[in-house]
């Protein structure tokens, strides 16, 4: 099955990846998309799948921690019971580290294992993906999805 992905997501779903390169402005609006993207597809596949959230291209942050409380509830309350998955942010700049290690606190003890990262070597060993997958590249859209080769 393929769902259509925004440009700066890419799913692999033969290793279980999804990976987000939000680029410019981080606020609500680009959050509030990557939820949707996410959602979309645990209600879709059978599988679950782990998450690596590259911020390095985030230039201008307009959150606050309020909303990152309000979201980190909401993704606890709506993952509910199902199979843990890994969360890693690669965070270089201090308030989006500050935001992800604000909702990796509040996942605590629930099914989502979110750990904030400013090497991306190390994210993807904890992830057990390769490098490549993880590697700073310009933002291709493609997707790799179980079915694509036919």
């Amino acid at each position: 099955m393929k769902l259509p992905l925004p440009p700066d997501v890419e799913f692999h779903e033969d290793i279980g990846l999804l990976v987000y390169r939000p680029r410019g402005l981080l606020d609500r609006t680009v959050i509030n998309k990557i939820i949707s993207v996410i959602g979309e597809l645990e209600f879709t596949l059978k599988n679950s799948f782990n998450r690596f959230l590259d911020t390095t291209a985030a230039d201008v942050v307009d959150l606050n921690l309020e909303y990152i409380r309000r979201v980190s509830l909401y993704r606890r309350r709506f993952y509910g019971n199902r199979p843990p998955i890994k969360t890693a942010i690669l965070a270089t700049d201090s308030s989006v580290a500050e935001y992800a290690r604000l909702h990796a606190s509040l996942t605590e003890g629930s099914p989502i294992d979110v750990r904030v990262f400013q090497d991306r070597k190390v994210a993807a060993q904890w992830l057990g993906v390769p490098f490549e997958l993880v590697s700073a590249k310009a933002v291709s859209g493609k997707t790799t999805q179980q079915g694509d080769q036919t």
